[in-house]
């Protein structure tokens, strides 16, 4: 799953291999045409994902490791940037020619689904082709929307909130699991006051921040049919993190705005920040600090409101090889091969098999497995709710009207009567 945050930092870990991707230098392994059957019976069909080429020859090494398997099988690939990829694939399959098998995230199930560009893998599961068992912490109930298999697993990960370690230790804040809000909001006061730095970027625009503090409170960003709070409760939200900034908890969105790429919490402006478990590579990779996780707050002391995320992999209604796309998926989600080769680049690898055969030997990724772990251990793991057709361009107003407020742009009452207008559109509620 993937916000507007989320989206940035994939393209910064990815920003390498940007400019190929965009200019279409997509590898392509395997031959054919689009999808036929060639006079020897070897079939092609196409696989799609955003990334650039770190992901990209990552993912080209477990094809060849495919096609070994099954050599009648040959799999065409292209991958772009993220922005690209579903401009590009929005055109494919208006005009009814998505790729077979493509990375897709929630918030699209139910948008392309209606739009019916989306194969039910259940038939699949049922000939065989597909296997649903074995996987972590119930992911293979991730991809199911009203009975129908339209994704499967192959990473996952959950918000958590990323901290500069030296920061919390020289201001004597230590995050343990069930601490609440009023915990939070403390130890955000002695990082500013100790330190001298806001205690956390601010949690403006991060959708599925807000989303796990609605679960709390019995709530959610989402219903089946629509957005599952009110114009109150955002506006309580939206007013409080305004509140934090001109308190000095939270960073002056200004200068956070200033040094992006790079993050608040590397660019030394806050002690932390909302986000995925396995985007932490980031902070490393950009910053000088060491850099750790620490539970989400609670409004009860118990109850975190979260879930296990992933990317996925769907399939396409028109494709003319069901069962050779069913195969594929299988063997990227289950073969232990595949886990050693990809890492953590997806997520931690959803099925238990995967889980086992990578071991991770840095800091990092031992920190991210090590942090799933614990809360499948701690019991806090819910089913995510299930998100409307229309749930990506909310998401996308969320992250653009968040940011607008911070920077002084709107007004609190401005934001959310604008939240709220474009999300009705979009949801045709």
């Amino acid at each position: 799953m993937v916000n507007g945050r989320n989206v940035e930092r994939r393209t910064i870990l990815k920003a390498a291999g940007a400019t190929a991707a965009t200019l279409g230098l997509a590898a392509t392994t395997g031959c054919g045409g689009d999808g036929g059957t060639s006079a020897d019976g070897t079939v092609t069909i196409r696989y799609a994902w955003w990334g650039a080429e770190d992901r990209a020859q990552r993912i080209n090494k477990t094809i060849a490791l495919f096609e070994k398997k099954y050599p009648k099988i040959k799999v065409k690939t292209d991958f772009q940037p993220y922005l690209d990829f579903w401009k590009k694939f929005n055109t494919q399959a208006s005009g009814g020619n998505p790729p077979d098998v493509f990375q897709n995230a929630i918030g699209f199930l139910r948008k392309y689904d209606a739009k019916n560009v989306l194969l039910d893998l259940g038939e699949q599961v049922k000939a065989g082709n597909l296997r649903m068992d074995g996987f972590r912490a119930g992911l293979e109930k991730f991809g199911e929307v009203d009975g129908k298999l339209l994704g499967v697993p192959v990473g996952s990960n959950s918000m958590a909130l990323v901290i500069d370690k030296p920061v919390y230790t020289k201001a004597g804040v230590k995050p343990e699991q069930g601490w609440t809000w009023d915990d939070y909001h403390a130890a955000m006061e002695k990082i500013r006051d100790k330190t001298g730095r806001a205690g956390d970027t601010g949690p403006y625009n991060i959708m599925y921040l807000y989303d796990l503090y609605l679960r709390q409170n019995g709530k959610a960003f989402f219903t089946e049919g629509g957005l599952g709070f009110t114009e109150a409760d955002l506006k309580d939200w939206w007013t409080k993190a305004k509140k934090g900034v001109e308190d000095g908890i939270y960073a002056n969105q200004k200068k956070v705005a200033q040094i992006k790429p790079k993050s608040a919490v590397a660019g030394e402006l806050s002690g932390g920040e909302f986000t995925w478990d396995n985007f932490t590579v980031r902070y490393t990779s950009e910053g000088k600090s060491e850099y750790g996780l620490a539970p989400i707050p609670t409004t009860d002391g118990k109850k975190t409101g979260q879930y296990l995320g992933s990317l996925m992999l769907s399939a396409s209604k028109r494709t003319q090889h069901p069962k050779e796309v069913a195969q594929f998926i299988d063997f990227m989600v289950h073969d232990p091969e595949v886990a050693k080769i990809m890492g953590y680049d997806r997520g931690v690898p959803a099925t238990q098999a995967q889980f086992d055969a990578y071991k991770p030997n840095d800091p990092v990724n031992q920190a991210i497995a090590a942090y799933e772990e614990s809360l499948v251990e701690a019991g806090v793991l819910e089913p995510i709710t299930p998100h409307p057709n229309g749930a990506d361009i909310c998401e996308a107003a969320f992250l653009r009207i968040g940011e607008e407020l911070g920077l002084g742009k709107r007004s609190v009452d401005d934001a959310v009567k604008q939240f709220f207008t474009e999300s009705k559109t979009a949801l045709g509620t």
